[in-house]
């Protein structure tokens, strides 16, 4: 080579070398500090160096699907179970009536919103599997504890805690599920383990009903509902402990080559791993996002109706004229349509890219079915009033859309884990305003709740148009940014590969990183 050659060669290096910073200069950064990245750049580098094939990948897929989802299912299935136990209990000889009975179902509520921060916080600086294994096992003893008095003051405080205890699970789960898997892969795991929260309904429902006819003196129903719930987690919490993975970058369960290529799966997506450091900068941006502001008004106005139906939804059946036997039979069916909905909506998000007209889709029926409550008040047609409240609570996989939405769009560690705090804090809130629509002075047509139920789905079909309007229009100016930067710089097909590949872990949020692609 001769020494033309090579001095054209590496002139064109340094050219090469100013040309990125004074492109990480326009993000932001003086120079893209890899030091301050995620941890997976400990394994994996800055740059791809090891390829894997599809069918390697595929296989890797298949055994993280048997760990993460089942385990990720097992807790949600726990959790929503031991969060409307309260609603088996108010027909099983729970002592706790009228509104006592409200407060102790916004308990919980109060409880989930004063620990929401703190515990997303909390868990980022420690082993995130862990964190959440050790919130579980606590939390069954808190619920086995409801067993031991029937007084309002202490199963308000109860109530509480466990709350507490349970916030942690769905920010952490939606991390988790993020850092293993793709973008067109998140949705439909998402909904394998929220799909729990329409089956808990059925399974409770039919474990209710048996428990219904012990007749021994030695425990009132409720109390067994109660221990058998507590128990339960406790061997859920022990199980997560010992085998659900914190990160790609640790995960016992994987060799090192798989861990390897755990990480190389995702590098494309932009969404990074994990990151211990707390970014104040980050937060900021967080709260400065118009999107975030419509994902909390989405998430509360999805909410309201959750926490009136997990706590009211048997009332309303009994309401009907039936027994309270006859009503933990009658209830089961709702849950199996809206697992039913849940299973599909996440199929679709995945299949066609698509986050908020899943959304819409679940709205609908709930819309319809408030709607003939409303219409069919004292109406004697039984069956058109039980069809009624079964396709009421198809809204509930727009809250599992919503978190796919949170994992698919959002990056850089500080910033996910303040949206994901916010959102479930906006859920709590929904979840506390929720259980006051129902008031005992409504009793039993219970029609404002359900005219504000049909009210609240309305508006949020319009918000989640907004939202996906949103994502449209800011991937159109990325995408032509993006332009923009190769054709000033000249940069080759590879080179923004390259750049690509460089930005991936660097822990930058979605709007620092030209590389981001919003899911609409």
């Amino acid at each position: 080579m001769s020494s033309e050659t090579s001095a054209a060669k590496a002139l064109h290096e340094v050219e090469k070398s100013s040309q990125l910073e004074t492109y990480d200069e326009k993000l932001g950064l003086d120079t893209l500090d890899t030091s301050d990245g995620d941890a997976a750049l400990q394994l994996v580098g800055a740059r791809a160096t090891a390829h894997f094939s599809e069918e390697y990948n595929r296989k890797l897929r298949r055994k993280l699907d048997l760990v993460i989802p089942t385990i990720s299912a097992a807790v949600y299935f726990c959790q929503y179970l031991d969060k409307t136990s309260l609603n088996y209990a108010s027909i099983m000889g729970l002592p706790i009536v009228g509104q006592n009975y409200n407060l102790v179902s916004m308990a919980f509520y109060l409880g989930y919103l004063f620990w929401e921060f703190p515990t997303v916080y909390i868990s980022q600086k420690l082993r995130l599997a862990k964190y959440l294994g050790g919130n579980i096992v606590v939390w069954g003893i808190i619920l086995m504890l409801h067993a031991a008095t029937p007084n309002f003051g202490a199963f308000f405080a109860l109530r509480f805690l466990l709350g507490m205890c349970e916030s942690c699970v769905s920010p952490c789960l939606i991390l988790i599920i993020s850092m293993f898997y793709k973008k067109d892969e998140q949705a439909q795991r998402i909904s394998w383990f929220y799909v729990m929260n329409g089956l808990t309904q059925v399974f409770g429902g039919f474990v209710a009903y048996g428990i219904s006819f012990d007749n021994s003196k030695v425990l009132a129903p409720y109390k067994i509902i109660y221990i058998l719930l507590g128990a339960l987690a406790i061997v859920i919490g022990i199980v997560v402990l010992i085998w659900l993975p914190d990160s790609p970058v640790n995960a016992s369960m994987l060799t090192r080559e798989e861990r390897i290529a755990a990480l190389e799966r995702v590098r494309n997506d932009q969404g990074g791993t994990e990151n211990k450091k707390f970014k104040k900068d980050q937060v900021i941006e967080a709260l400065t996002d118009p999107r975030t502001w419509l994902v909390i008004l989405s998430t509360i106005l999805t909410s309201i109706p959750n926490g009136a139906l997990s706590n009211f939804s048997n009332i309303i059946v009994e309401s009907f004229g039936y027994t309270s036997k006859q009503t933990l039979i009658l209830s089961t069916p709702g849950g199996f349509i809206g697992s039913a909905m849940v299973i599909f909506c996440g199929w679709y998000s995945d299949k066609k890219g698509e986050r908020m007209i899943p959304i819409v889709f679940a709205l609908i029926p709930t819309i319809v079915g408030a709607a003939i409550l409303i219409g069919l008040n004292g109406s004697s047609n039984k069956g058109v009033l039980l069809f009624a409240i079964y396709i009421i609570g198809t809204f509930g996989s727009a809250l599992s859309t919503i978190y796919a939405y949170n994992a698919s769009n959002t990056s850089g560690h500080t910033k996910k884990v303040t949206i994901n705090a916010m959102t479930m804090a906006t859920f709590s809130i929904g979840n506390i305003i929720g259980t006051e629509i129902f008031q005992p002075k409504d009793a039993p047509a219970y029609i404002p709740g359900k005219t504000a139920i049909m009210i609240l789905m309305t508006v949020q079909l319009f918000i989640s148009l907004l939202l996906r309007w949103t994502n449209i229009r800011l991937n159109r100016k990325r995408k032509a940014q993006l332009e923009e930067e190769k054709a000033r710089r000249g940069w080759t097909d590879d080179d923004v590969q390259r750049e690509r590949e460089r930005h991936a872990f660097a822990d930058l949020t979605d709007r620092q990183n030209i590389f981001f692609i919003y899911t609409c």
